[in-house]
């Protein structure tokens, strides 16, 4: 008879095991393999709000990090605007689309791929489109942990995630119960506050929509928030 839970992390690691496909990076991988799918944050535009937070001096050039980066299109725009970017996924073929359209743009941008809650390292900007809300709620644990330890004094975290009506919206003893199948989950801007309740609020806010022609990428069914260290 196995034994196997001594600390945190052998109880983090064997929730992992039960949770759905998403934390897994062969299902990120096949995800990314096609590049023609219809999915609209494919395209290589950055998050709306990410440019207004840079447009409004929200936050300026630095270290950055961008979690979950997917084919680097909010990595690629962060290289253009003068930081200094690195980008992490779970997914090869992510990384490697993002390596093209940072060659393709002229922009250097240090592309990792492997599990971000891993990285150490401490940034000016970490932000994270569309990664939070696929962790199951036990892995909060980690994600709260890197943001201690690499959001630099009086840096700045920005968040795109589900809101109510883009994700799953059920509870974390729910998602326990059944975890597959779940995609990503929804948050409120209650639970938002509570969870980063160490950082300071600068916004919260739906993401506004923009039509197919625009050089953004925005959906109302995201929240889009920025904390500050």
């Amino acid at each position: 008879m196995n034994r196997d839970i001594r600390t945190v992390d052998d109880v983090l690691k064997l929730l992992d095991d039960l949770t759905a496909p998403e934390a897994d990076s062969a299902w990120w991988d096949r995800f990314y393999e096609d590049r023609s799918r219809p999915v609209p944050f494919f395209a290589a535009k950055p998050d709306e709000n990410l440019v207004s937070y840079l447009d409004r001096g929200l936050i300026k050039p630095g270290r950055a990090l961008d979690l979950g980066c997917g084919p680097g299109r909010n990595a690629v725009h962060l290289a253009e605007a003068g930081f200094s970017v690195t980008a992490v996924d779970l997914s090869p073929s992510a990384v490697a689309w993002g390596e093209e359209r940072a060659r393709e743009a002229g922009v250097e941008v240090r592309f990792h791929c492997g599990d971000a809650l891993a990285l150490s390292g401490e940034y000016d900007l970490i932000y994270d489109s569309g990664c939070f809300h696929h962790l199951a709620p036990h892995r909060r644990i980690s994600y709260l942990s890197l943001l201690d330890r690499a959001l630099a004094p009086g840096g700045h975290f920005g968040l795109a995630c589900f809101a109510v009506g883009g994700g799953s919206e059920i509870s974390d003893g729910e998602f326990y119960r059944d975890p597959r199948g779940r995609g990503g989950l929804a948050y409120t801007p209650e639970s938002l506050r509570w969870i980063f309740s160490h950082l300071t609020e600068v916004e919260l806010r739906r993401m506004r929509d923009e039509p197919p022609e625009s050089p953004r990428f925005g959906k109302s069914f995201l929240w889009a928030a920025l904390f500050r260290a």
